[in-house]
C-alpha cells in the first residue's frame, strides 16, 4: 500500500474546518481581560496601529512588564500573551 500523497494546501484549507484554521494560524491575545484574535507575525507597534492608538498617549504591560515605547516596534507578540492597555485621558 503506497503512502498517501499530501493534499494541494489550497485544497487542505478549504477542508480545514473554519474554527480550526483560525486557532491555528491566528494568535490569541489577552488584552485588558479580553481574548482577542490577531493575525501572526505582530509587534507591539502593529498592535497599537490595529487599536487605532497612535499618537495617543499609552501604556503598554506585555505579561506583567511595561514595554517601553521605544521597544514596541521590536517587541513580538506570541499566543497566549497577556497584555493590558492603558489610554491616558486628560481633562479638567
Amino acid at each position: 500500500m503506497r503512502p498517501a500523497r499530501p493534499q494541494p494546501r489550497a485544497k487542505l484549507l478549504a477542508t480545514f474546518p473554519y474554527a480550526l484554521w483560525t486557532r491555528a494560524f491566528m494568535l490569541t491575545l489577552q488584552i485588558n481581560g479580553e481574548p482577542k484574535q490577531f493575525p501572526p507575525n505582530l509587534n507591539v507597534a502593529a498592535l497599537v496601529e490595529s487599536m487605532a492608538l497612535v499618537g495617543k498617549r499609552i501604556a503598554i504591560e506585555l505579561n506583567g512588564e511595561i514595554v517601553p515605547k521605544s521597544c514596541h516596534a521590536s517587541t513580538d507578540l506570541h499566543d497566549g500573551d497577556r497584555l493590558e492597555v492603558v489610554v491616558a485621558v486628560g481633562g479638567g
